[in-house]
């Protein structure tokens, strides 16, 4: 019954171990994010051989060595999960599942780079919902012409990124209408910012355990529904049709020791690259004539997230919508309801208080990418011009941050001229 998916003159019959061990080494040879794993050691030597010392090298050399271990935390997070059982496992890859970006910001955020880590939180929302969804739309566009896939669950993750939006903007809003208020009569003061965004962190993070608990136990079906079971029936035909292995489609799951150990070793070696990247961030983004929200929008939120975006890319090549709208969908509700309030609690620790008050810029960019994903969800359909679209909105954002100038720099420094006033006038 079943056909051969190669055109070789060999029977139904010949045992199937000789050729899956020759797909595993011709798999070395394959195009991977594996390949790139030889940039950690070079790295490793730019940051401590003071004769190949250079920032702006180190800045890209690390970002670059970041991708590939994220991808290794990504896959040890995965085959983890499946030794935990639905509910945990479920549990830890929401977790885990932007923990590079995190600590990429945790290291910012100790070192001062506020105005990073808040572009690098809006960076990746926009990235997900524009550049990810865009990528995937185009990608599967060109080989299915529709897509289907679960419209229940994108539209609960949709609104779910609406209700993050508004909480994100009100910061910007109060910041604005109590500016206008003296300082004397209850107006705008640091210290009152500071309390607004930890209490909105507060809601925020109390949504998004709400958010798992639907997800994960009481409406877990909605997120493998029909459409999901679909797409799944079509993967075979095409793998076949596509000629691609199989055996990528069931790849034996790891131990739970040496789950643990890659996801312990990934992580030592991503906390290790994020401290060299962000050590040279500065030197290196006045070298190559960037702002600090042109970095943190666009290129930290990229590389932090590269793993995660290649994996969305290719499900929506193997026609499963349903797990690529998850990945993109999920890792943006992710950063704006679990990353954002935590990278808000851990600066209090750090004893650098940061605010959710983002620029105008960026809130309209969060906006502008949730209603469009929005109304791309709401039909439950896909094909790649839907694709060219979202990009070629991230692509005039992007263009937008590039020319915009240092608005959190320039907001920061009015923060601290005001400061000693709000002190005068408790």
């Amino acid at each position: 019954m079943s056909k051969p998916l190669q055109n070789k003159s060999q029977s139904d019959s010949d045992p199937p171990t000789v050729e899956t061990k020759a797909d595993r080494r011709s798999s070395w040879f394959k195009p991977s994010l594996d390949w790139l794993l030889i940039f950690v050691p070079v790295a490793i030597a730019m940051r401590f051989i003071p004769g190949l010392y250079n920032p702006t090298w180190l800045f890209v050399v690390s970002c670059i060595a970041i991708i590939p271990l994220a991808g290794w935390m990504g896959k040890a997070t995965e085959h983890l999960a499946e030794h935990l059982g639905q509910g945990i496992g479920g549990l830890l890859n929401a977790t885990f599942g932007n923990a590079a970006e995190l600590i990429i910001a945790l290291f910012a955020l100790s070192k001062g780079l506020e105005g990073v880590v808040k572009a690098s939180i809006t960076g990746s929302i926009i990235g997900n919902l524009l550049l990810v969804l865009g990528l995937s739309f185009v990608a599967g566009g060109a080989k299915f012409k529709e897509q289907i896939f679960n419209r229940t669950a994108a539209s609960m993750s949709a609104t779910a990124l609406t209700l993050a939006a508004i909480a994100l903007l009100i910061p910007s809003i109060f910041h604005q209408v109590a500016a206008q208020v003296p300082v004397a009569a209850g107006g705008w003061t640091p210290a009152k910012e500071q309390s607004l965004s930890l209490a909105i962190a507060v809601v925020l993070i109390v949504t998004y355990g709400f958010t798992l608990l639907f997800s994960l136990i009481t409406h877990k079906k909605l997120f493998v529904g029909e459409a999901m079971q679909g797409a799944t029936q079509k993967v075979g035909e095409e793998l076949e049709r596509h000629e691609e292995p199989i055996e990528e489609m069931h790849k034996e799951v790891w131990s739970r020791g040496k789950s643990i150990v890659v996801l312990l070793v990934a992580t030592g070696f991503v906390a290790l690259i994020s401290e060299f990247l962000v050590g040279a961030i500065e030197q290196a983004r006045e070298s190559l004539g960037l702002t600090e929200v042109f970095v943190g929008v666009i290129v930290v939120a990229i590389i932090g997230n590269a793993a995660e975006h290649s994996s969305a890319i290719l499900m929506a090549m193997r026609n499963k919508m349903d797990l690529s709208l998850s990945i993109a969908l999920g890792s943006s509700l992710q950063i704006a309801l679990f990353v954002a309030p935590i990278l808000i609690f851990a600066s209090y620790l750090f004893g650098r208080p940061m605010n959710l008050e983002f620029t105008i810029p960026e809130v309209v960019a969060v906006i502008a990418s949730v209603l469009i994903a929005e109304q791309i969800s709401s039909d439950g359909e896909s094909n790649w011009v839907e694709g060219v679209q979202l990009l070629s909105v991230y692509a005039v954002l992007a263009i937008l941050f590039y020319f915009l100038p240092d608005v959190h720099a320039a907001a920061t420094g009015a923060v601290n001229s005001i400061a000693p006033a709000a002190a005068a006038h408790p």
